[in-house]
């Protein structure tokens, strides 16, 4: 009793002498100056940069500060009730009683303190948040002295007479640290349960309390800690369940990443286009965040069905066309993915068939072919710098002659190869620059196999390209943020070369020699699309648009492995369908109205060719009857070609070695002649042992006039005798 009656005089003499000294310092020193809460929320930044879709939905966010992981501010009317309750429980108990010192428990302290007992803090939510909001009151691992402790009262008294109790307590669940790097009740809701503050159960609230008083504390601490809040706040939660959300959270990284992470690769683009990305910032973005969702979970889906194939990297680009906003950016298939930090909308790969529009449509522009016009399909050597150069059909057939429709709809390669030398690869590497490409050599770098792709790409250069067809020849830049001023604009085909190709790229019957009349090509609405498939297949493409989209889409390996019968055509169009329709579930897509310029003829094909049909020309390139490339079929060397060079293998046995002379004969009256001596009778293969030197072969009639003539040189020892040197293939 005596004791007791000793602690009640002194708490009551300490309190009197406190008042008195609160009352002197107030006299001495001037009032705190405090800020608002609404100075104090805009403030508050986020340790993510955010990313809005277009319609201001939250799209992706950044980390831009590595310090904090900070959320956006969160309102008390967002905090789960059971929070609150076990804040107030463990933090400060008469919170809604004192008016910012809580001096019953300052004199607790100080004579605990007096008695011999361990230290016990007396600070109030309001002097936390006091310190909070003043730098000058924070410490750096050191006791705070006696000053210090009358500077926080005096401040938080300050902070009381302008903010109401709910502000103070709104401010300090926002800027109070939680675990390790998290700050605020945003983050740690988000970070430590995946949750909003206002799901918070009573057990996570009980967690969360007990982590403000030591937030790097181990599992057992916790659990102790977050059970005795339990109880001062009456709360319900079993000590199982407080056992297993403490080891969950010991387990758990103090920080993790983004709470949404849809666009990741349009993300780091966007960013990378700003000069000086701040946290907290709140960047508005051309994307579609349903449309980025669809498209990210059909390559997903389709991936995962194409595994056997040996399948595991994709992108999807989405453009508006009459804009050049970019409404989807997928630059990876995710979790499916080789490598998931490559971008593949920029990563380059080989353009497969993807450029042979912009091929014919420099044909087309130069009124060099028109869509009526004919090419063969036949074997054809080319000399180049390397060789000779022979390409070849992706089905390793010929089909004679066919018109441009054809050629291209069908996406046969052997009259692409005669049309680029028709062109000029200077002239075809030129234009490729004016839609976008970023070509690093000239066209003799690439040689004829640039009509056939040879030239590394990206999907966004595609999609890019393709859009200008679908705007009338009109190339303007794509983007992904709000515009700012005028767009740069060129004009890289005219709006009737654009119809025409786009016609072309439309054409489902012309489409058919290749891919069928149904084929993940063919849409219920108009739509123009071309497919690629590099050498090896290691990449597949298809790009296409409608009046209102453009979309490309890309499959393959990053790591450049081939995949295994997996075309564009099972690989890439299957996506591009989908995704079209769905763009297109509730928007018509018709043909553009044929423009000036353009004028529609029947035609009629030499020797049923093709059947009789109507079609677009050029004004001044119609003709009724497309005539054949040559007056008539003539006996032609198909190899070697004129100026081959070729050499003799030292490491092959002389007797081992042939070349092989390959025409095209019409009956068994031509000849061949090597060097002026007759070979015999012109078959359409004949091997021959080389010998050094320069050499003249031709076929010839049977009066021994030339029909067709070439020219080659072979280099190597020369040899001692030359016996058997004619022998006909096996």
């Amino acid at each position: 009793m005596k004791r007791s009656g000793y602690l009640r005089c002194g708490a009551g003499a300490a309190a009197a002498i406190l008042t008195l000294t609160v009352a002197w310092s107030a006299i001495r020193e001037p009032t705190p100056t405090v800020p608002t809460l609404d100075t104090v929320r805009a403030a508050h930044r986020p340790s993510e940069t955010r990313l809005l879709d277009r319609n201001g939905d939250l799209l992706h966010e950044v980390r831009t500060d590595l310090t904090t992981r900070r959320l956006a501010w969160v309102t008390l009317s967002e905090v789960s009730p059971a929070l609150i309750a076990a804040v107030l429980a463990s933090e400060d108990r008469r919170f809604y009683e004192h008016g910012g010192v809580d001096l019953r428990a300052i004199v607790g302290a100080v004579l605990q303190r007096i008695a011999g007992g361990p230290r016990r803090g007396a600070s109030t939510i309001s002097m936390q948040v006091a310190t909070l909001l003043s730098p000058g009151l924070q410490r750096r691992n050191a006791p705070r002295t006696t000053t210090q402790k009358w500077r926080q009262a005096r401040h938080a008294w300050a902070l009381e007479s302008r903010w109401s109790k709910a502000q103070i307590l709104e401010a300090y669940l926002n800027r109070v640290t939680f675990r390790g790097e998290v700050q605020g009740v945003g983050a740690a809701a988000a970070v430590l349960f995946g949750k909003a503050p206002h799901g918070l159960t009573e057990a996570e609230a009980a967690i969360l309390a007990a982590l403000i008083r030591s937030p790097n504390a181990g599992r057992e601490v916790v659990a102790r800690r977050a059970w005795a809040v339990r109880e001062t706040s009456g709360g319900r939660s079993t000590r199982e369940q407080i056992d297993a959300l403490a080891a969950r959270i010991a387990a758990a990284p103090s920080a993790s990443g983004p709470t949404v992470a849809l666009a990741p690769h349009a993300a780091r683009r966007v960013l990378a286009e700003r000069t000086t990305p701040s946290a907290g910032e709140v960047i508005r973005t051309t994307l579609d965040a349903d449309i980025q969702r669809v498209a990210t979970e059909l390559m997903r889906r389709h991936l995962l069905g194409v595994q056997d194939g040996h399948v595991q990297d994709g992108a999807i680009l989405v453009a508006d066309n009459l804009t050049g906003e970019v409404l989807a950016y997928v630059g990876g298939s995710g979790r499916l993915s080789s490598a998931r930090q490559v971008d593949g909308i920029q990563a380059k790969r080989q353009a497969g068939s993807t450029l042979k529009p912009f091929l014919y449509g420099v044909a087309l522009d130069r009124r060099l072919l028109t869509a009526a016009s004919l090419l063969e399909d036949a074997p054809l050597d080319v000399v180049v710098a390397g060789g000779v150069y022979r390409p070849r059909n992706y089905d390793d057939h010929f089909k004679g002659l066919m018109t441009v429709r054809t050629a291209l709809a069908s996406s046969v390669n052997i009259p692409a190869v005669r049309t680029v030398m028709l062109v000029g690869l200077d002239a075809f590497a030129g234009q490729l620059r004016q839609l976008g490409f970023a070509l690093k050599e000239a066209g003799d770098f690439y040689g004829p196999s640039l009509a056939l792709g040879s030239a590394d790409v990206s999907l966004w250069e595609l999609v890019h390209a393709y859009r200008s067809l679908a705007t009338g020849g009109r190339w303007t830049p794509l983007r992904m943020t709000p515009a700012s001023g005028d767009a740069i604009s060129r004009r890289v085909y005219s709006e009737q070369t654009a119809f025409l190709v786009s016609s072309i790229l439309a054409d489902r019957e012309s489409r058919s020699a290749t891919f069928g009349l149904e084929s993940p090509l063919a849409t219920r609405f108009w739509t123009a699309v071309k497919t690629g498939t590099s050498k090896d297949m290691r990449d597949n493409w298809c790009i296409g648009y409608s009046r209102r989209y453009t979309v490309g889409v890309w499959v393959g390996n990053y790591s450049g492995e081939p995949m295994r019968d997996v075309s564009g055509v099972t690989g890439a169009a299957p996506v591009w369908l989908e995704l079209m329709a769905h763009l297109h579930r509730d928007v018509p897509s018709a043909a553009s109205a044929r423009p000036d310029g353009i004028v529609a003829k029947v035609v009629s094909f030499p020797r049923g060719v093709e059947a009789d049909r109507t079609e677009w020309f050029l004004t001044g390139t119609e003709s009724a009857k497309p005539s054949l490339p040559s007056p008539a079929p003539r006996p032609v060397i198909l190899a070697p070609a004129d100026g081959t060079l070729m050499a003799i293998d030292p490491d092959i046995p002389p007797a081992r070695q042939r070349i092989v002379f390959e025409a095209r004969v019409l009956d068994g009256t031509t000849r061949w002649i090597l060097d002026g001596a007759d070979l015999g009778a012109g078959q359409p293969l004949l091997a021959w042992k080389p010998i050094p030197g320069r050499h003249t072969l031709a076929l010839a009639d049977p009066d021994g006039t030339p029909l067709d003539t070439v020219t080659f040189e072979v280099r190597g020892n020369r040899p001692s005798r030359l016996p058997d040197l004619f022998e006909a293939p096996e």
